[in-house]
């Protein structure tokens, strides 16, 4: 397995070990030992699933409190994923990584928390998985505008499928302070 930095520290792509042959292939999609001596956290307590079409922009979601670290990948198809940090005080904050995650390339993206994360999808469909660290809340969710042009992310496209709830997202300076995640060193 290898582990990449982004240029948010923290937040990590991770190349799992692949053994393919010409029957196909097999890979550890996650292994608390293996993981946890890469840096990422050994617990996880709830996995998602989503399948969204081509086109289709989810995010830019979090959670606090709850907060959520997530390890996400996708099973069949592309995505553009995206990590931004929006804990108040984080010398990042408001700055955003990128990643193509595909089920060609199987690479995974370590999402901590105090991050608000999101993708869109390449191909015709897309598969997503993600392993968090803690269980969805209701009450704990926000979002941020997934074009706020103060975080200015390149986004592969310029006219996403949006749901309302992330069409209406107010952008990172409009969230209430008392809201977003406190960044400690």
């Amino acid at each position: 397995m290898r582990v990449v930095e982004t240029p948010l520290p923290g937040v990590l792509i991770v190349e799992p070990d692949v053994f393919g042959d010409e029957r196909g292939f097999f890979m550890e999609t996650w292994s608390r030992r293996r993981y946890e001596e890469a840096g990422l956290p050994g617990v996880f307590v709830q996995d998602n699933l989503s399948f969204s079409r081509r086109g289709v922009l989810r995010g830019l979601h979090y959670q606090n409190p709850d907060q959520q670290g997530k390890l996400v990948y996708v099973l069949a198809g592309e995505v553009f994923d995206v990590a931004v940090d929006i804990r108040r005080g984080s010398p990042y904050f408001g700055r955003w990584t990128g990643v193509v995650l595909s089920s060609e390339n199987r690479r995974q993206l370590w999402v901590p928390e105090g991050f608000a994360h999101g993708f869109v999808v390449l191909s015709e469909t897309a598969l997503f998985a993600y392993k968090c660290t803690a269980p969805y809340n209701r009450e704990a969710e926000g979002s941020v505008l997934w074009n706020d042009p103060e975080i200015g992310i390149d986004w592969p496209l310029e006219d996403p499928i949006l749901s309302e709830k992330d069409a209406a997202a107010p952008p990172l300076s409009g969230v209430p302070a008392g809201r977003l995640p406190v960044y400690s060193p």
